[in-house]
C-alpha cells in the first residue's frame, strides 16, 4: 500500500468547531508524507464527485478523520458516502448480498473522536453494554466490506469535550500510525 486518501469528515457546530480533529488530520496527514502518496479530502469545503471517484480508484488506504456525533458519522459525511459511492463504481449487482463490491484489495481505516470516555466500551455494567468501539461502528465496517474494502483497526480519542488530552491523543496516534502503517 502506497497511496492513502485522508478523508476529514467534521462537520461544523458552533459547539464543535471541529479544532482536534483539524489537528489529527494534519497529524495523520504530516506522519504519511514522505513515505506514501498521499491525497485529501475535506467534505465540509466541498467536493466533485468525479474526481473523489478518481481519488478512491487510485488509493490503496482510504483514511477517514472523523467526530461521532450521536453514535454516527456527521451527516455531512453520511451525505458524502451517499453520493459518492456510486453504483458501478463502488459497487454492483451479485448473487450474494454484500459481495458485489468493486473496491476489492482496498482498505479503510477511522480515526474517531468521541466524547464518550474510553471504560463505557469495556465495561458491560457501562453504557454500552460491554460492547467494544470496533462493534460501535459496525454499520461503518459493514457498509466499506459491502463495497470491497477491508477495514483497519480503528484510531480513537475518548472524553473529547469534558477531559480533553492532545498530548495523549498524539502519542496514542504516532503509535497507532506506527503499528498499522509501520512508519
Amino acid at each position: 500500500m502506497k497511496n492513502i486518501l485522508i478523508i476529514n469528515g467534521h462537520e461544523y457546530y458552533e459547539f464543535a468547531p471541529g479544532k482536534l480533529n483539524k489537528t489529527i488530520f494534519d497529524e495523520i496527514v504530516a506522519t504519511l508524507k514522505g513515505t506514501y502518496e498521499i491525497q485529501t479530502t475535506v467534505v465540509q469545503n466541498g467536493y466533485d464527485i468525479e474526481e473523489e471517484h478518481k481519488k478512491f480508484t487510485w488509493a490503496d488506504v482510504v483514511i477517514y478523520q472523523t467526530p461521532i456525533y450521536w453514535f454516527s458519522v456527521p451527516g455531512l459525511l453520511k451525505t458524502y458516502i451517499d453520493r459518492v459511492y456510486s453504483y458501478g463504481v463502488f459497487f454492483a449487482g451479485s448473487d450474494v448480498y454484500g459481495k458485489g463490491g468493486l473496491m476489492q484489495g482496498k482498505k479503510v481505516m477511522f480515526s474517531t473522536t468521541w466524547n464518550a470516555p474510553e471504560h463505557v466500551f469495556e465495561n458491560v455494567n457501562e453504557f454500552m453494554e460491554g460492547k467494544s468501539l470496533e462493534e460501535s461502528l459496525l454499520s461503518l465496517h459493514k457498509a466499506h466490506e459491502f463495497v470491497g474494502m477491508e477495514s483497519l483497526k480503528t484510531f480513537s480519542c475518548h472524553d473529547v469535550v469534558a477531559n480533553p488530552d492532545i498530548d495523549k491523543y498524539m502519542r496514542d496516534l504516532h503509535k497507532h500510525l506506527q503499528d498499522v502503517f509501520v512508519v
